[in-house]
């Protein structure tokens, strides 16, 4: 029987995190929980899965031992880590590593992209910054000149950005997200606003490998998303680059595409049907290759977010 593997995420405390998962995950009752790894083989917080005949699995171990259900891709590792988080606070002024400086880790690079599901007024990230060599960029990390150096751009609800590895980033309070990520937790804090954490020590900084990782000067970013309506649905392709593609399908009417070598969904609002499986906001599943297609009908308006591989 062909079935969709639904996927339960791992959580993580996190000291700038909140309380407002719970509204993609009902029954979730922890606080300062600032990730939701939903889609995840990653050893440091696997999914789950929740049904048929692999339940119980996780995602890791599903990859090792069924990599039919992915296509066959030939990738060691789980390309792949999708989270929802709830940035109650601001996080670290950070930067993530490359493929090549990130393989003495044994581990991917961390290029990753958000959408904005939430941002409180005012609300404002760090990407990017302004220094043109890379004595200027250590001077005013050593000196602590954070506001110099830094570019701060406001965003709202709805925004997409695009962040490769080795530019300097960091979520303002207040900011709920979808990130979808190369598989890697290799982060370098450049700075963390002399912040205690709940054993009463600052968090450790990394500068000499953040700024080993930082591209200087900051490439200039531009996103090309485009979009078109098919049968009265707005399908928007956020980003292709070599690690993923990412859409956006805002449905209120049936909806079927392709499915190629797999898909990832995850709910960010409505209910439906998707190849006759039952779908509600705050689910996440794979789409595996068996599937040729991905034929949905929503119930409820639904904005689903797909991320696969490129061509």
């Amino acid at each position: 029987m062909k079935e969709l593997i639904f996927l339960t995420p791992s959580f993580h405390y996190r000291i700038w995190g909140g309380v407002r998962l719970k509204e993609f995950y009902p029954n979730l009752n922890k606080e300062n929980i600032g990730e939701a790894w939903a889609i995840s083989a990653h050893e440091n917080g696997p999914s789950t899965v929740l049904n048929g005949r692999f339940k119980g699995a996780t995602l890791d171990e599903l990859y090792k031992n069924q990599r039919d259900l992915f296509g066959n891709i030939k990738n060691e590792k789980f390309p792949l880590l999708i989270k929802i988080i709830d940035a109650n606070d601001k996080l670290s002024v950070q930067v993530h590593p490359d493929d090549f400086l990130a393989k003495k880790y044994n581990s991917y690079g961390k290029t990753e992209c958000w959408y904005i599901l939430d941002a409180k007024e005012n609300s404002s990230i760090i990407y990017g910054h302004n220094a043109l060599t890379k004595e200027e960029f250590i001077t005013k990390v050593n000196l602590g000149k954070f506001d110099d150096l830094l570019y701060k751009v406001p965003v709202q609800k709805g925004d997409f950005f695009f962040i490769p590895a080795g530019i300097v980033h960091a979520l303002g309070e207040g900011i709920m997200l979808l990130e979808i990520q190369q598989s890697s937790d290799i982060t370098y804090r450049l700075y963390d606003y002399d912040r205690i954490d709940k054993d009463g020590k600052k968090r450790e900084l990394h500068l000499q490998a953040g700024i080993e990782a930082t591209k200087i000067p900051s490439p200039i970013i531009k996103n090309q998303i485009s979009s078109q309506q098919i049968n009265s649905n707005l399908i928007s392709n956020l980003i292709d680059f070599k690690y993923f593609s990412v859409y956006k399908w805002d449905l209120k009417y049936s909806f079927i595409t392709s499915n190629k070598p797999f898909t990832l969904l995850t709910i960010l609002s409505g209910s439906g049907i998707i190849n006759g499986h039952k779908y509600q906001k705050g689910d996440s599943c794979l789409v595996p290759n068996y599937f040729s297609k991905i034929n949905i009908t929503p119930k409820i308006p639904s904005e689903i977010i797909a991320v696969t591989l490129p061509d």
